[in-house]
């Protein structure tokens, strides 16, 4: 890792204008949509033009520097590079009270997710500010994390004494009330599980597991979002957020709302849809040739059983691991645009 991290450096250096401010910045996965349809196209393009030449960028992704997970804003924290953007569970084990951004079940519409994040940041910024010395530029959705199984079922019940992969604590949690057994399996490790029988299931982003070729190794696909929304956290390291000018940090605050930020947010709803066709063939798919998943229906009850699974069991193990403190706070600024109240 060091001999990749001083390769960035020096040819971030090399690539630089005299007087150009240059930003080593490490992205999320680079083979999903995300990284490649919007972070990339907005740090190696479009910041650039729009500083007029005033940023240099020198962009990579944290699975090509193989980074581990948890380390992606600690290191970022350290200034080992300026800027860094991943799914903000991975850092959960230095921060619990950051699962408070993305609470399964509750949003079921990008417009709900939404408001669940825009109710959340300060929160956030708090929390990274505090824990990982870095302010936060951006708050990113990947699409619902919904439920890919190599076994036929029918609903939410015949999870039931399955192995599942689920992507971050309050996931596992839900999967363990469900009475499935949550197993820990990194998201480029699935197929093979899937494959191998490991696992029974896996959860992740319908377009995610379509680009990763989940479907390959699975039957049945359930669009319940029962992992959230996998929220990615876009932050710069603080002393370098700090180092560069009011103006600055205005172009690089409003540019990233407007040209990044807000274009993800407005696809999201659609991006689940086209994601369903993609892997069913239940509907035109944009993003290239249909699979043949069976698509098992999401049923009322399933939805409201998920939903007391949450309320009653998921957000009170979270509200003891994270605080009174931080559990009063997000059912204040969080809860109270949910409906959810923790006390």
């Amino acid at each position: 890792m060091k001999r990749t991290l001083t390769l960035l450096a020096t040819t971030t250096a090399l690539a630089a204008p005299l007087n150009a401010e240059t930003l080593s910045v490490v992205g999320s996965w680079s083979g999903l949509p995300l990284h490649i349809q919007y972070e990339a196209p907005f740090w190696s393009e479009t910041l650039p033009a729009a500083s007029d030449g005033a940023f240099e960028v020198a962009l990579t992704t944290h699975n090509q520097m193989n980074l581990g997970l948890g380390d992606i804003y600690p290191l970022l924290g350290e200034g080992v590079y300026d800027v860094a953007m991943t799914v903000a569970d991975y850092a959960v084990s230095d921060a619990p009270e950051l699962e408070g951004l993305d609470v399964p079940m509750l949003a079921l519409s990008a417009d709900a997710a939404r408001a669940m994040v825009d109710a959340a940041r300060p929160m956030v910024a708090e929390i990274f500010a505090n824990r990982f010395n870095s302010h936060v530029l951006a708050i990113a959705p990947y699409p619902p994390q919904i439920v890919f199984c190599n076994t036929p079922i029918t609903g939410l019940d015949d999870l039931r004494g399955l192995k599942v992969r689920g992507s971050g604590r309050m996931t596992q949690i839900f999967l363990e009330a469900l009475g499935a057994e949550s197993v820990n399996v990194g998201f480029g490790e699935v197929p093979g599980a899937l494959q191998r029988g490991v696992i029974d299931c896996g959860v992740t982003g319908g377009g995610s597991g379509y680009s990763a070729g989940w479907w390959e190794v699975s039957t049945h696909l359930l669009p319940i979002p029962l992992g959230g929304w996998d929220s990615v956290v876009t932050a710069m390291n603080m002393d370098r957020w700090n180092s560069l000018s009011a103006e600055l940090q205005e172009l690089v605050s409003t540019t990233i709302a407007a040209e990044f930020e807000a274009p993800v947010w407005a696809s999201a709803q659609g991006a689940l849809e086209n994601d369903i066709a993609c892997l069913t063939g239940t509907g035109d798919c944009a993003s290239g040739e249909a699979r043949n998943m069976v698509l098992v229906e999401v049923s009322d009850e399933d939805m409201a059983r998920a939903r007391d699974v949450v309320v009653n069991q998921v957000l009170p193990d979270w509200a003891a691991r994270a605080g009174q403190d931080w559990a009063q706070r997000w059912s204040d600024e969080v809860g109270s645009v949910l409906g959810v109240s923790l006390n």
